[in-house]
């Protein structure tokens, strides 16, 4: 493929995703709508429209008359035309859920793991799950792909798993190939504490610029998006936010380090001590924000959710009282609306990013121009 065609093909994959992104903002639009919103020209415009709608990703929902002249045709997004499905691997469990093109979470299904599991045995899980999922309907053919969020440390840019903490077959285990292999279908592979920023973003939109998302299940872990993207870290491991010091003298953690916030987390929630835990998370919190002046905080995974309301307010709290100028400072502190889905809905959404994504638009403000392109007509 030549430069030029590259350059052709990429801008056309971006001015759709435009499109799509209007569609997912905003129940019906009009070619005007998605002119003012992205700044790309009518004609470039009306072009994506058509090659969307005879693709099956929107369809025409009426006119909308506004005076003399021909009426403007109205479109609406096909939530049902594309699929992905997204997997949330824990220490203990496989979660499974469908995600629709508009980003709602279609099915959900959740099944226990074996003990200390080899890759073997989440590869089997993983395939049984995703035929019953796609069983019937026809559904695999509007099925873009498989996204995995898994434990790390993980290696994103290779679709390695470089080392599970917690899990002793998971060294450097190239999981993204064994996957796409195995279920025959295309893989994204992440750190599940990245797949669910990703599904808060898609949730929250343009003013979700700089954020983390917590997780606590079966461990401690941080998603940043940072600057309206995901940010990985120079070597796609950003995330280990619990393997962070918080007791010198405190007590070995899974990672080899002493006092880590997960393991001090983890020995107050096993004596029952659901406050003092509470209070370790928020502490960690509190440095965290201290370090990246992040506006949100979201609160997620099965262990803290169910105690949510007190963690929830001990990391308020601590933002109200330990943040130095939190009448300036003060991020705002929510618990996932996806629940315990958001992991794997977050994962399922990075699949669909890949090809219908941009989910940063704001309606009447035309998003940056990507690096080395410019939003013309030539091919749109």
């Amino acid at each position: 493929m030549t430069r030029t065609t590259a350059d052709v093909t990429f801008l056309r994959g971006y001015n759709q995703a435009l499109v799509l992104a209007v569609g997912r903002t905003v129940r019906t639009f009009e070619r005007s709508t998605v002119v003012d919103a992205t700044g790309l020209t009518p004609q470039a415009v009306s072009k994506v429209i058509a090659r969307l709608a005879a693709d099956g990703l929107i369809r025409p929902a009426g006119v909308r008359r506004l005076g003399i002249g021909k009426p403007a045709v109205v479109y609406e997004l096909v939530p049902d035309s594309r699929y992905a499905i997204g997997a949330h691997v824990a220490r203990r469990t496989l979660r499974l859920v469908l995600v629709d093109l508009a980003g709602t979470v279609r099915h959900s299904t959740v099944n226990p793991l074996p003990d200390d599991f080899a890759p073997e045995h989440l590869l089997d899980a993983l395939r049984v799950g995703v035929d019953a999922i796609t069983a019937g309907d026809d559904l695999r053919g509007r099925l873009t792909g498989v996204g995995l969020g898994m434990i790390g440390p993980l290696d994103h840019a290779n679709g390695l798993v470089r080392d599970a903490h917690g899990l002793r077959h998971w060294h450097d285990v190239p999981l993204r190939e064994l996957a796409e292999a195995h279920l025959g279908l295309p893989v994204h592979l992440d750190k599940d504490v990245t797949a669910g920023i990703t599904a808060e973003a898609w949730r929250h939109g343009a003013t979700f610029a700089d954020a983390a998302l917590i997780m606590v299940e079966s461990g401690i872990g941080g998603g940043f998006w940072l600057g309206g993207a995901a940010h990985r870290g120079a070597h796609t491991n950003a995330g280990e936010f619990g393997h962070t010091v918080v007791d010198l003298d405190g007590p070995r953690c899974v990672c080899g380090r002493h006092g880590c916030l997960e393991v001090v987390h983890l020995r107050a929630a096993e004596a029952g001590d659901v406050a003092r835990a509470a209070r370790v998370l928020a502490v960690g919190v509190v440095n965290l924000l201290q370090t990246l002046d992040l506006a949100h905080v979201v609160l997620a995974g099965a262990d803290l959710l169910r105690h949510a309301e007190d963690y929830r307010a001990a990391v308020e709290r601590a933002v109200r009282t330990d943040v130095p100028r939190a009448d300036w400072l003060t991020p705002t502190v929510t618990l996932s609306g996806l629940g315990a889905d958001v992991i794997a809905a977050g994962a399922a959404m990075q699949v669909l990013d890949q090809l219908y994504g941009i989910p940063d638009l704001t309606l009447g403000a035309s998003p940056a121009v990507p690096r080395q392109q410019s939003l013309g007509t030539a091919g749109a």
